[in-house]
């Protein structure tokens, strides 16, 4: 027992210090900013091939590719491709006229998913002899002017480079808000401290920067989650092209578009474990890189100070007590050092203190026992005998989202809907009516300024009393050009065409209501 707390002790002093040097470090941040001021001086232009990934972001697409238009760069020293991935909300009809684009749209195979596509588009363009680097973003990104000639710059001493993704958090609730802000303190401190220091830092496959010749050196790119941007990420620094941060490689994005991930504990500790092997080398960047797997989280800190200090209080040990105590005091003001050039405001720390509370919650409720717990406490509820799946459209004052419904009928007969957006979910009620189901995440979602894009929350659309439960049915009232069209058409209530058009808030059930009354009379 004391030998385990002898190195657990050596490992926090160690993670102390390495803290300390990020500290310190990150207190001078001025290559960045006279990189940034010297960038459009630069006479060497790098030629772009600007990759762009798209599955129905039809207006975030809209916009980034005018901004990109927009760049102070030589249009001769870039190229865009845009990569439509199974999209059906009319993004390819951007780029009908507009020979600037070269578009691969993935249709009739399924949803590829990131990797899987880019990888079918590098195989095509590899070709080009005149690429000199590769950058690669997400449709829903956003940029500033002078983005293009500060990657340009960025390259200057790097053979790979992820930026700073900026969230807008609004209408993000409590829990969003605490991981983004943790998000922004991990960039604006570690990663730019480490940085600074000449270390690697994780791929961000949003938004990545890479020479032609070094994505040469690596099998392919590894873009399928956050996991495998880890083990690519490995893969470079081990080759000798570490990916590292640059501030002035800024995006944007909208909060309710981010998702919020982090590489799981078991891929980080088989990543070490695969590559303990390969420590044998001068390659100092990938040592270190591998050696910062083992970086302990919050909670860790707290139990394992705690446990020393009432050891060394209690029974003899390697240092005093008063010297445990001291070093955790120390730990403790090296992290209000380090948020010294955070960028944090005063809300964005308390925030930031939160997020511990935020992590315990995270682990209890993710602990076998817990979820295993958790599980048997569902069983004795209403159980889900029937699912139909649709992938349906939002309606959102930033544009149009994809979002999938969740048409559930329980065991004891009574209906309720799952909406699920990215890893958010909201599930309504149970009611004895799916259409009541329905009427609820309507009502939960113009609180939020939404509107699902289905035919029930058209201004085209009127419901028939067919004399069922859950009355699905309705018609629908669009002129259609078609000749074989003389009546309205029948749909469902989940159904969605190009031609939506929003209702007016509650005009469906006062169309139920005036069915009814007329049917009475």
């Amino acid at each position: 027992m004391e030998f385990i707390l002898y190195i657990i002790y050596l490992y926090l002093i160690i993670y102390t210090l390495y803290l300390l040097v990020l500290s310190v470090r990150n207190l001078k941040d001025k290559p960045f900013s006279i990189e940034k001021k010297y960038s459009k001086y630069d006479d060497i232009k790098n030629n772009f091939a600007l990759i762009i990934y798209s599955h129905n972001h039809k207006e975030c697409l809209q916009e980034l590719i005018e901004q990109i238009k927009m760049q102070d760069y030589p249009l001769a020293n870039f190229k865009v491709y845009v990569i439509l991935d199974d999209c059906n909300d009319g993004s390819e009809k951007l780029f009908e006229y507009d020979n600037f684009i070269h578009v691969l749209n993935i249709q009739d195979v399924g949803t590829l998913g990131k990797n899987q596509s880019i990888s079918m588009l590098l195989e095509e363009i590899k070709k080009d002899s005149s690429i000199d680097a590769y950058i690669f973003i997400d449709g829903i990104r956003k940029i500033n002017p002078d983005f293009l000639t500060l990657a340009n710059a960025s390259l200057r001493k790097a053979d790979a480079v992820t930026g700073e993704l900026n969230i807008n958090r609004d209408n993000l609730d409590i829990v969003d808000q605490i991981k983004s802000v943790h998000k922004k303190y991990q960039a604006n401190f570690l990663k730019q401290a480490r940085s600074l220091l000449g270390l690697a830092t994780q791929v961000d496959s949003g938004l990545f920067i890479i020479k032609k010749s070094a994505l040469e050196d690596i099998d392919g790119i590894k873009f399928k989650d956050i996991n495998s941007e880890l083990e690519f990420s490995l893969l470079l620094s081990q080759a000798g092209h570490k990916c590292v941060y640059n501030p002035n490689i800024q995006s944007y994005i909208l909060g309710q578009d981010c998702t919020f991930r982090q590489p799981r504990i078991s891929k980080r500790f088989n990543l070490l474990k695969n590559n303990f092997k390969n420590l044998k080398t001068l390659n100092f960047p990938f040592i270190e890189h591998i050696c910062s797997l083992i970086n302990p989280n919050y909670w860790f800190i707290f139990a394992a100070y705690a446990l020393l200090i009432i050891y060394s209080y209690n029974c003899p040990f390697i240092v005093t007590c008063n010297v445990v105590i001291f070093s955790a005091i120390l730990l403790l003001a090296i992290f209000a050092l380090s948020l010294v050039n955070a960028k944090l405001n005063a809300k964005e720390i308390f925030l930031l203190l939160l997020y511990p509370i935020y992590s315990i919650c995270h682990i209890i409720k993710n602990f076998p026992p817990i979820r295993f717990i958790l599980k048997k406490l569902g069983a004795n509820t209403d159980k889900e005998t029937d699912k139909l799946v649709i992938d349906v459209m939002v309606q959102t004052k930033h544009g149009d989202r994809g979002c999938t419904l969740e048409f559930i009928s329980t065991e004891s007969g009574l209906s309720k809907i799952r909406f699920i957006y990215k890893n958010k979910k909201y599930t309504t009620s149970a009611h004895l009516r799916m259409i009541d189901a329905l009427q609820q995440l309507k009502s939960k979602m113009e609180d939020y300024g939404l509107v699902l894009k289905i035919c029930s929350c058209c201004a085209n659309f009127t419901s028939c009393v067919d004399g069922s439960t859950n009355m699905l049915k309705g018609q629908c009232h669009n002129e259609f050009p078609s000749p074989l069209l003389n009546e309205p058409r029948p749909t469902l209530i989940w159904n969605s065409c190009s031609s939506f058009e929003p209702a007016k808030v509650n005009n469906f059930i006062e169309e139920m209501a005036q069915e009814v009354e007329h049917q009475e009379n």
